[in-house]
């Protein structure tokens, strides 16, 4: 990771790999989330703390900004809320 930009590249398939992205504050960030399983509810991630959603498509990457300007912990899921990943931002 460069000091100017954070991205983290997070695979989609049977739940996420990894399910805890780590940040450093204040650092513009961006997770990348690549779908590869055709698992019906993993086709959606969504952050209500963290405000996105995001509709992904088989064997594409879509990509969705994170701001850091504040520490803490912030919980992602799938459409229905079954697959569970986080964001901790330090």
């Amino acid at each position: 990771m460069s000091e100017k930009v954070q991205n983290v590249n997070v695979e989609v398939a049977g739940g996420y790999q990894p399910s805890v992205v780590n940040l450093k504050k204040g650092v513009p960030a961006t997770i990348s989330y690549t779908r590869t399983s055709d698992q019906g509810c993993l086709d959606v991630v969504h952050s209500r703390e963290l405000n996105f959603e995001e509709a992904l498509p088989l064997n594409e990457t879509k990509t969705v900004q994170i701001n850091t300007d504040q520490a803490g912990e912030f919980g992602f899921s799938c459409g229905m809320d079954m697959f569970h990943g986080k964001v901790v931002i330090q």
